[in-house]
């Protein structure tokens, strides 16, 4: 299972679980790759470090484009290591449509937490992942864990229709909003807004003060119309300012509530249990599609039929139906 680009599974597990950095990086490389043969090392290295995870409080971090998710995450993250915990970002970028590279570079904007050695920030390509992660993310989280990272926070590319899919990997789901940037309560889906734990207005510093307690009223009014949350859990709306460093304390007092009644509730073990099954469903979909284009002669076949739809020939979901039975018979 030994590749040439990568140490053996051995010497991967014990740098992961030193905190080794560069061991740590290089281990994330090696489940980005799509290569089958770093795929099978990648697998296995999961299987060593997997009684080490499942320790750390996993954060979403979303919202809408120019919220400043990354400059909270740099704010929020050095007040998490000055209370002596371990944090690894795992800020995720779009991808751009010609070489598929991270665009934004995340840790160039999070200049604190890059120079902080209890931190620890990798910034990926959401390459055209649906949901505003990566196609690794999960198994990135596992790493970030196995290697003594006590706070795992994903930050998302944008508020967007499949922005969802971070709830169903993280514990605890923040949602940044801003005030004074039009209709507050229509710039945003309902369903991720019953999703979040906390709604956090951000820039809530000089003349947008007043603003931010308007949107932050709005923002409470509207949550009492939601149906109670599964897990019991009231979400809370919050004023931050990452330029003045306010508001730190409060995020980090309310989840930090939230992590003690999820775990003596039961319902962080039946959530975690839930996102599982999701991973395994979303894995095997990943994987039938990947053996499907492994087939031969699909590409003729589907150019034929496009060429059909094109001119009218054949109703388009006709053509995906015949087009389907020829490879899944």
């Amino acid at each position: 299972m030994k590749t040439n680009r990568f140490p053996d599974i051995q010497v991967l597990k014990k740098g992961i679980l030193a905190g080794d950095r560069i061991i740590l990086s290089r281990a994330i490389t090696l489940i980005e790759s799509t290569l089958e043969e770093d795929r099978d090392l990648a697998e296995a290295l999961l299987l060593e470090i997997y009684p080490e995870t499942g320790k750390a409080l996993r954060i979403g971090v979303s919202g809408v484009p120019g919220v400043g998710k990354s400059t909270f995450i740099d704010s929020f993250g050095t007040y998490l290591t000055d209370h002596g915990h371990k944090v690894a970002v795992l800020a995720i970028d779009p991808s751009s449509g010609i070489s598929g590279g991270s665009i934004l570079g995340d840790k160039t904007r999070m200049e604190k937490l890059s120079l902080n050695p209890d931190a620890f920030i990798r910034p990926t390509p959401s390459s055209g992942f649906l949901g505003g992660v990566a196609r690794s993310t999960r198994e990135s989280i596992l790493l970030c864990e196995a290697a003594g990272f006590d706070i795992v926070l994903v930050e998302t590319v944008g508020v967007g229709q499949s922005e969802t899919t971070v709830h169903g990997m993280t514990d605890f789901f923040l949602l940044l909003m801003l005030a004074g940037a039009g209709d507050e309560l229509q710039g945003i889906k309902k369903g991720i807004m019953e999703m979040a734990d906390a709604v956090v207005i951000n820039k809530a510093d000089g003349n947008n003060i007043t603003a931010s307690k308007i949107a932050a009223a709005e923002y409470k009014a509207a949550l009492h119309l939601f149906e109670p949350k599964e897990n019991s859990f009231q979400t809370e709306v919050l004023l931050v300012s990452s330029h003045e460093n306010t508001g730190m304390q409060e995020c980090y007092t309310l989840i930090q509530s939230f992590n003690k009644q999820m775990h003596e509730n039961g319902h962080l073990q039946h959530r975690r249990t839930q996102q599982n099954i999701t991973w395994f469903k979303d894995a095997v979909h990943t994987d039938l599609i990947s053996t499907f284009m492994k087939q031969e002669n699909k590409d003729q076949y589907f150019k034929e039929l496009e060429q059909k739809v094109e001119e009218g020939n054949i109703l388009p979901s006709v053509a995906a139906r015949s087009f389907m039975s020829r490879f899944f018979s």
